[in-house]
């Protein structure tokens, strides 16, 4: 490894890339479900258009809950499930901050409330 898991004191061993190196400080601090959450709520913001409508984003076990302040955005969005639900995987796929470990889809279903 990179640094001393024990001490958290970085030590240099052998060249590490930052990719590699930032997603093994995230994983070790325990930050990466927070950040996770926050990542797929600016996700969902870019690709849904509907930022000024949502009032809480939360991500849990690959489910992206969406609480809207309009129902008439609302069922707008919701027939457009698989296009927002493909756009997000995609993105979040190839953000570097987002710390994945399984092999399926981020992001496997999306509630709208």
């Amino acid at each position: 490894m990179a640094y001393d898991k024990g001490g958290n004191k970085f030590r240099r061993k052998e060249a590490v890339g930052m990719e590699l190196l930032v997603k093994e400080f995230i994983k070790d601090m325990k930050l990466s479900r927070g950040l996770n959450s926050q990542r797929a709520a600016a996700v969902w913001n870019e690709v849904s258009g509907a930022g000024r409508y949502t009032l809480n984003v939360w991500l849990d076990k690959g489910i992206l809950t969406c609480t809207m302040s309009s129902s008439v955005v609302r069922n707008q969005l919701y027939f457009q499930r698989e296009a927002l639900l493909k756009a997000m995987n995609e993105r979040l796929a190839d953000d570097m901050l987002f710390v994945h470990d399984g092999g399926g889809p981020v992001i496997s279903n999306l509630i709208l409330k």
